[in-house]
């Protein structure tokens, strides 16, 4: 299986990006989107000169729980930058909803909770809500993480969206908004509770 393969049957199809997509970042900005590979995991992330955005992280069913994910976090944590993700909100009928969620809450990330994030897939055509992640080495307030996955979303997940889908996605503006009275619960306190009932 290629490293495509490997994202593509882990990740939901609504949240994939195409082959042709992932290839043109990586070509045509390289300097900024990387993959990271080995035959036990692939992360596909995006290093601005702010902060760190991690696009798909994939870890082999053979080796997880053996601290591949955590050597990887590991080693983007000492660029010392915010590092930005996205995560579903959690399913309680989806183990590896869970578990993802138990593994950065361990990494020490923290639930932007202001942050609103819902943005249709060009694949299905559905509206899909996401939660922001991020883990920050000075404290960066959610305002801050807001401004920089405005960005990211522009820079990366539009990229020359028209060219490879033939339509293209929502405006930024129309997929986050940040609103500090948002009524949302800490996913990764909720998932914590539940990891010490």
């Amino acid at each position: 299986m290629n490293w495509y393969e490997k994202l593509s049957k882990y990740f939901p199809i609504e949240e994939m990006k195409s082959k042709k997509h992932l290839e043109m970042l990586l070509d045509e900005k390289g300097d900024v989107y990387y993959k990271d590979e080995s035959a036990q995991h692939v992360m596909m992330f995006a290093e601005f000169d702010t902060f760190i955005f991690i696009d798909y992280v994939w870890v082999s069913s053979k080796t997880r729980g053996q601290g591949m994910g955590h050597k990887l976090i590991e080693k983007l944590k000492q660029k010392n930058k915010p590092i930005i993700l996205e995560v579903e909100p959690i399913d309680y009928d989806d183990t590896d909803s869970e578990k993802r969620l138990h593994f950065y809450h361990r990494e020490g990330f923290t639930h932007a909770q202001s942050i609103d994030y819902n943005r249709r897939s060009l694949a299905t055509n559905e509206e899909t809500a996401m939660e922001i992640l991020y883990w920050s080495p000075n404290d960066d307030s959610e305002d801050l993480i807001f401004q920089k996955m405005k960005k990211m979303y522009e820079d990366i997940h539009t990229y020359k969206d028209e060219e490879i889908y033939g339509r293209s996605y929502q405006s930024v503006d129309e997929v986050l908004t940040y609103d500090e009275d948002r009524e949302s619960e800490d996913i990764l306190e909720a998932v914590n509770s539940t990891e010490k009932t």
